[in-house]
């Protein structure tokens, strides 16, 4: 039976693709295989792949246009705060400012990265159209804006009463007296409201303005307003960190030290208090 079986395997000749790459004494097992799978003329899982390269991702900015309360570079970084405006020599133009990316401000010398974190993020309000106080101003001269009180008759309103206790309590709520509405609005300098009103020139020269209200019947208020000599509206001039973002200041060392610091606190008064009363003694 054995006989048998090597007669069978002799006569059967090897495949001269594998005969050709089985290992001998002189070729290692290893680069054997290499070698056999290397012949091979199709594999199944061969992927093709694609030697085109991702075209480089370029940041896509808007640049806004100036307004009359930041009209430049260095405006926009003084009122933003932060101690920006000491790099306003870094932009030499309007659209640098809005088209620098954050590797470029670095070569600039803009530090910390917080800094460049801040102006950017800033620089998106911009372009949004997200302003600060004073942003929607459009009468503005030398950096200051004038604001002025608007008086408007409040439209009447007719009523029906069906009893007298209704008339009563109407005529109790609608007095002789006329209703006003008194609105802020942004004017020339100069320029009174009295000799606007009812002319072409009125919405010209009238801007209303958000974030300002009336207190009293001509008192302005709002941020960064200061009152005018004749009481009747107030002055917004640009100040370096009206449109700042406060930073939050730690107390004792913040929440993580705080528990630290105040003990060691204690430690040093009750030092102090036994060194006063060792000297009194």
């Amino acid at each position: 039976m054995a006989s048998l079986r090597t007669f069978f395997l002799r006569s059967q000749p090897l495949r001269p693709s594998l005969s050709s790459h089985l290992a001998t004494p002189t070729t290692p097992l290893r680069a054997a295989c290499a070698a056999a799978f290397s012949s091979s003329a199709t594999r199944p899982f061969d992927i093709p792949t694609s030697t085109t390269s991702r075209p480089a991702k370029t940041e896509s900015y808007k640049v806004p246009q100036p307004t009359p309360f930041i009209p430049d570079v260095e405006t926009f970084l003084t009122v933003i705060g932060r101690n920006l405006k000491q790099h306003a020599s870094k932009f030499p133009t309007w659209d640098s400012l809005f088209a620098l990316t954050s590797q470029q401000m670095r070569d600039l010398g803009v530090e910390p990265a917080r800094s460049r974190k801040y102006l950017m993020r800033w620089r998106r309000r911009f372009q949004n159209e997200e302003y600060g106080p004073g942003g929607e101003f459009r009468h503005v001269k030398d950096g200051v804006a004038e604001l002025r009180v608007l008086e408007v008759q409040k439209k009447k309103t007719t009523t029906t009463t069906t009893t007298p206790q209704d008339a009563t309590a109407a005529a109790a709520a609608a007095p002789g007296l006329p209703v006003k509405m008194r609105y802020v609005v942004n004017m020339p300098e100069g320029v009174r409201v009295e000799d606007v009103v009812g002319t072409a020139a009125a919405e010209e020269n009238m801007t209303r303005v958000l974030g300002y209200k009336v207190h009293g019947r001509s008192t302005v208020v709002g941020p960064y307003a200061i009152p005018l000599r004749d009481g009747r509206g107030a002055r917004v001039k640009v100040t370096e960190g009206m449109w700042e973002d406060k930073l939050g200041r730690k107390i004792d060392g913040g929440e993580r030290r705080r528990t630290e610091v105040r003990y060691k606190k204690r430690i040093q008064e009750r030092r102090q208090a036994r060194e006063r009363a060792f000297a009194q003694n």
